[in-house]
């Protein structure tokens, strides 16, 4: 963290032992909306349909999960052609313009554009910004952290994927974070499988985090999901109580937030970005998977 001078340096020694090295992020201006043509497929919610009113989660058929599978596969395919894009000096905007444009290709829609008013077509969120961070002309630093969170709609289906990038040369602290917070979340897919207690996700991911003396972010949870963008089980990636049992056919997120500070999150006034109140950076890790009858299988993989 750069810290304002005045400080003094017995704080500042704290914190950056704390904390680390980084440049606190708020937004900037960014560009308009980007067009979707006519032709490409649109979820409900932009066609001024109701969104999805689920009240239990949904065990899919053959059908349904084959295309859960093809538009899980176009997200990670997106996910991992951005990775060597990520440098320092390319602004979020400009990542934004690139995932829009590969999903276009992909004869897909990017779900976040215009989801309850979302501007962008992804969500880009660097360093001490947890969640939901809007695309903006700020170019990305060297020792940034970026989250990329890809959702597409594909054949009337979503598949939603996110990975934290390091930006050039990323401190110590950074790195431990981001490695952790995989960790946490490959560590859940693992336990995931038939009757298996959706809460059990959130205490092996608590379990690692207080392990390695991180906090996880309780606001942020993983979701149900399939030609609806959010929708039961909500998985919480905290210690909870969340009822019910994981069966084969269900498709879900798992999408745990890390941070080294504190559990509380600030809304911005966007109705969109939130930042941690205390100014530690975050790092999220998103899978969507499949509950099958041994186990479970990662789709965005």
């Amino acid at each position: 963290m750069r810290f304002p001078k005045a400080l003094s340096p017995r704080l500042q020694k704290q914190l950056l032992k704390r904390f680390g090295v980084y440049e606190k992020v708020m937004p900037v201006e960014t560009t308009p909306s980007r067009w979707v043509p006519d032709h490409i497929e649109k979820p409900d919610y932009i066609r001024g349909k109701i969104l999805n009113t689920r009240k239990t989660p949904e065990i899919k058929d053959n059908e349904q999960i084959q295309g859960m599978r093809n538009s899980c596969n176009v997200a990670a395919n997106i996910l991992g052609i951005i990775k060597p894009f990520i440098l320092p000096g390319v602004t979020t905007d400009d990542i934004d313009e690139l995932v829009h444009t590969l999903t276009l290709e992909a004869k897909a829609y990017p779900s976040p554009l215009h989801y309850n008013g979302f501007p962008k077509s992804v969500c880009t969120s660097v360093n001490n910004v947890a969640v939901h961070g809007i695309p903006d002309l700020r170019p990305l630093q060297n020792g940034d952290i970026v989250n990329v969170d890809i959702t597409v709609f594909v054949n009337g289906y979503h598949g939603d994927c996110s990975k934290t990038f390091f930006v050039g040369d990323v401190d110590d602290r950074g790195l431990e974070l981001v490695n952790i917070t995989e960790d946490c979340l490959n560590q859940a897919i693992k336990i995931c499988g038939p009757d298996v207690p959706f809460c059990d996700i959130g205490l092996r991911i608590h379990r690692i985090a207080k392990r390695n003396k991180l906090t996880v972010l309780p606001a942020f949870v993983g979701h149900g999901i399939g030609k609806y963008f959010h929708g039961p089980p909500e998985i919480y990636h905290t210690l909870n109580r969340y009822p019910g049992l994981m069966k084969p056919g269900m498709t879900f997120t798992i999408e745990p937030v890390l941070s080294h500070g504190s559990e509380n999150t600030i809304m911005l006034d966007d109705g969109w970005t939130v930042v941690t109140e205390d100014g530690a950076r975050t790092a999220q890790a998103e899978h969507t998977v499949l509950i099958t009858e041994n186990g479970a299988e990662i789709l965005t993989k």
